[in-house]
């Protein structure tokens, strides 16, 4: 039996119908997404620009504070040495908005089974862990040489607002919360659905101690605060 041209065209439409159904249509710098993978979106083109605030105390002289913009730029896919596929973060700086932008440093991000893994500074870091929960915990150094670091997820699908920003979806991280008298510990991270991270805070501080008067006054000795927040965000 001969197969001509109009049955080989319907077969064809047929197995694309099928493709469609069975695993959705996505381009090749696409991975296919899950809901709450939604908290980490890797697609070639995303960008999101941060305002960063950061403040350098050393005792007995004022602080340094220091503020720029940074952007960060989702490229094109591609195969890592573990045969996953991830996706190079590149980072650009600038002092202010009116400014061009200069090349900061490269990162990268991918989804492996259940976990949203970012490599900064040549880290491996498990950002999320999917699906997310309140009160769902994970060591965040599985992957690296660095002590065991337990994260845990709160405030799951709670708004949460950045600058003038409303965000109606969103999942905090806390890596790190300690504050004593005489030191203040903090590390945590904000995702928004359908956007990625939103609000970093770094915060290593040591208090004074030295004279009675300053004890549990939060008196800054010296310390670091570093917090990103989301400016704006899209697709080029």
């Amino acid at each position: 039996m001969r197969i001509n041209d109009r049955q080989v065209l319907a077969g064809c439409i047929v197995l694309l119908a099928l493709c469609s159904v069975l695993s959705g249509c996505r381009l090749p710098n696409e991975l296919p997404v899950t809901p709450d993978q939604n908290y980490f979106p890797l697609e070639t083109g995303r960008y999101i620009i941060y305002e960063v605030q950061e403040n350098l105390y050393v005792l007995h002289t004022e602080p340094v504070q220091r503020s720029y913009q940074l952007k960060e730029v989702t490229g094109v896919a591609y195969t890592d040495v573990t045969g996953q596929t991830a996706f190079p973060l590149r980072r650009y700086r600038r002092a202010t908005a009116d400014q061009p932008w200069q090349a900061d440093s490269l990162w990268s991000a991918r989804l492996v089974t259940n976990e949203a893994i970012r490599t900064e500074n040549s880290q491996d870091v498990v950002s999320l862990l999917i699906p997310i929960s309140n009160g769902l915990r994970w060591n965040g150094n599985r992957h690296n040489s660095y002590d065991v670091e337990m994260y845990e997820a709160r405030n799951v699908d709670q708004p949460f607002r950045v600058l003038t920003k409303l965000f109606n979806e969103t999942a905090t991280v806390v890596a790190q919360d300690d504050s004593t008298l005489v030191s203040q510990e903090k590390r945590l991270a904000v995702y928004a659905r359908e956007v990625g991270l939103i609000y970093k805070e770094r915060t290593s501080l040591q208090f004074c101690t030295a004279l009675q008067t300053c004890v549990g006054k939060n008196q800054i000795d010296y310390g670091t605060r570093q917090i990103y927040r989301i400016k704006t965000y899209g697709k080029e």
